[in-house]
């Protein structure tokens, strides 16, 4: 249990490795690399998906998965834009109105999964992620909604404005908040009881967990945190656009996660590993943009990351078990 709280350090030290020979070889790759700009946009990119991948994170320790956060995203700022379109300009209320929305996706998964015992999230969180697009276009009529010259830019302002010469605020939250699930995962009850569930369903059961609310609550969760993803998306790129639904958001999460050490068969991983998986992610597409890479190669080569990982994750396994 204390290694899928507080992760091995040697993993920790490998990871970090691999980021740092990957932004030496871009920086002699290309020389706007290491420039501040190009810095603090690699920052602005990795919030929007940290903030995917610490709901993704608590789904892949119960042994679960969430195929929707990228979708769930979407359609809240969707949401937004629709309500903005119809005169609602309040940037608090569109603020609140898109966390709602992405709790209530998150509670009709868990739901799914808990209540009407589907067989596995992979399913009906690939069916909610179709539903979302579907629902993101009809509420968008299928065009892109602006927030400039709205009179509702101010929900804009977590993931465009910037603190400390250019230090980017969404990234400052995104701190923050993996600190405090740092603090839920290895100090409370809670947290023990979502590694319980991913390490051994009936063990915990056994134990007086009720593991379904524990479930749930992960869900929950990772819906919300896909909503506040969608607000730091309005502000980075200004318009709300169902179309995206379908971008491959929630592999870039998943691939975070599994770099940064946590394992599809569930009771494993760590907000610091998935910090540091977030951060080589958004390395390799700036680096894929500087590059003029081609989006064809973009999408295999972080196909073969991800593979990699998985293979990485599946020989740890074998690994371990075969030490016992």
């Amino acid at each position: 249990m204390q290694k899928s709280k507080f992760g091995n350090l040697s993993n920790y030290i490998g990871t970090f490795a691999a980021l740092i020979i990957l932004c030496i070889a871009l920086a002699l790759a290309s020389p706007n690399f290491l420039d501040k700009a190009n810095l603090m946009s690699i920052l602005k990119q990795t919030s929007f998906n940290a903030l995917l991948s610490t709901g993704m994170l608590l789904t892949l320790i119960t042994a679960g998965i969430d195929l929707s956060v990228g979708a769930t995203a979407t359609f809240g700022a969707c949401v937004a834009g629709a309500m903005v379109r119809m005169g609602v300009t309040n940037p608090v209320f569109l603020f609140l109105a898109v966390l709602v929305v992405g709790g209530v996706v998150g509670l009709i998964n868990g739901l799914l999964l808990t209540r009407l015992h589907l067989p596995h999230p992979f399913v009906s969180t690939l069916g909610m992620k179709n539903v979302l697009w579907g629902a993101a276009l009809i509420i968008t009529s299928s065009q892109m909604i602006s927030f400039s010259n709205t009179g509702a830019e101010g929900i804009m302002v977590l993931g465009s404005a910037t603190i400390l010469g250019g230090f980017p605020i969404s990234f400052v939250v995104v701190i923050l908040i993996y600190i405090l699930m740092h603090i839920l995962l290895t100090k409370t009850a809670l947290g023990r009881s979502i590694y319980c569930a991913g390490g051994n369903m009936e063990a915990t059961r056994l134990s007086g967990i009720n593991a379904d609310n524990v479930l749930t609550f992960c869900y929950v969760l990772s819906g919300f945190m896909a909503g506040f993803a969608g607000i730091v998306s309005i502000g980075r790129s200004g318009i709300s656009n169902g179309a995206n639904a379908i971008q491959p958001y929630d592999t870039d999460a998943i691939a975070a996660c599994i770099i940064g050490g946590a394992s599809f068969m569930g009771g494993k991983g760590t907000m610091v590993g998935t910090m540091l998986g977030a951060l080589i992610i958004a390395v390799l597409r700036n680096g894929f943009t500087l590059l003029s890479v081609p989006s064809a190669w973009q999408n295999l080569v972080l196909g073969l990351v991800i593979i990699g990982a998985v293979l990485l994750d599946v020989t740890r396994e074998r690994m371990q078990k075969k030490k016992k």
